[in-house]
């Protein structure tokens, strides 16, 4: 017996009658569902329509991709031994399709305006229509970035990576839809979201940014890696303090 369908039908009061005539069906055939049979996919889209509900909510097992576990790995669209793998044109992509929102955390990514001149602009033109951007970067005077530029063998360098990034966000700092934090929590990986699309650098002992191994995925469902690291990202955002000045 499919309990989940039964209680749906009971819930919305539609009829059985009703269900065929939306999936274009006989009664009998809709019966047949309540006690088990899985129907094909476009009778469950149908059906799932008519009562308001997910597909996924009625036959779970048909929609592994929404439920927790291995599966979740077809989320990622693509895996790189490196951060610098991954090909200029995923990042211009990635910038230029977004339409709601970068949410973007890390130390200092600061390759990320060496590599995209225009990038500025392209922010600004972003909100113009009504994205949101948020940029988290660590505070440079705080004890993890002096603890992650030894990890990473950086001579002191990373508070002025930080700084020079701080920089490159002059233009875009006041724009409407920009916020700009910094965050002093000792990451274990960066995190760069472009609407239902994430790059996370998942970060190695003692290697340096560059080097970190990557993942390019997507959002399938609420239960995915994809939704761990946005909720990530929103527990570091909610720990930082605005950029002043």
């Amino acid at each position: 017996m499919n309990d989940r369908l039964r209680t749906a039908i009971l819930r919305t009061g539609v009829s059985r009658t009703d269900l065929a005539e939306a999936a274009g069906v006989d009664v009998k055939t809709v019966t047949r569902w309540i006690e088990g049979r899985i129907p094909h996919r476009n009778n469950r889209l149908a059906v799932a329509r008519r009562l308001g509900e997910e597909e996924g909510a009625l036959w779970p097992t048909t929609r592994p991709d929404q439920g927790p576990g291995g599966i979740v790995t077809s989320e990622i669209v693509g895996a790189y031994a490196h951060r610098a793998d991954i090909p200029h044109e995923i990042w211009n992509s990635l910038l230029l399709g977004t339409k709601e929102r970068i949410d973007i955390v890390g130390y200092s990514f600061l390759f990320i305006w060496e590599q995209h001149i225009n990038l500025p602009r392209l922010i600004e033109e972003k909100c113009s229509t009504g994205a949101c951007v948020r940029v988290a970067l660590a505070d440079p005077n705080c004890a993890h970035v002096a603890e992650r530029d030894d990890l990473e063998q950086l001579g002191g360098t990373l508070p002025g990576r930080i700084r020079n990034a701080l920089n490159h966000l002059h233009d875009v700092k006041n724009l409407d839809g920009v916020q700009i934090g910094l965050h002093q929590i000792h990451l274990y990986s960066a995190i760069y979201r472009f609407d239902d699309q994430i790059i996370v650098t998942p970060y190695l002992y003692r290697a340096r940014g560059y080097q970190h191994p990557a993942l390019h995925m997507r959002r399938l469902s609420e239960y995915g890696i994809f939704t761990q690291y946005t909720d990530q990202f929103e527990d570091i955002w909610q720990s930082t303090r605005p950029l002043e000045g």
